[in-house]
């Protein structure tokens, strides 16, 4: 009923930067925080940033200042704006989302199937 849709990644030299994109379609009522995560190899996912509906922004302490979050509700799109990437940020990125449907007015969470992002010279 619900998807998720990331796209943006990609190879980047350090550095540099990219912008992601997650894009939730369906039978949507409502979405409430939306948020990125990420998932190095032998690592565990961890948070990267979220939004609320209303706009209040959540950054992990290693991406402060380099990444920044952005929505655009009317699209159910959630953006990742990545800038001076370094090779620690190199992972597989997830768009996570709180999402209730007009059949499931209390909502879930929501993954995207995630997107690679590479940081290499």
């Amino acid at each position: 009923q619900v998807q998720l849709v990331e796209s943006g990644g990609g190879l980047v030299q350090p550095g540099g930067s990219l912008r992601l994109s997650c894009a939730a379609s369906g039978n949507i009522f409502s979405i409430d925080v939306m948020g990125w995560y990420r998932q190095a190899p032998g690592k565990q996912r961890e948070l990267v940033a979220t939004i609320s509906s209303g706009g209040r922004t959540g950054y992990a302490d290693s991406v402060k200042g380099r990444f920044t979050i952005s929505r655009d509700n009317a699209k159910n799109t959630v953006y990742l704006q990545m800038n001076s990437l370094k090779p620690e940020d190199a992972a597989d990125y997830y768009c996570n989302a709180y999402i209730a449907t007009f059949r499931d007015r209390f909502g879930h969470d929501y993954w995207g199937q995630g997107t690679q992002v590479l940081v290499s010279s």
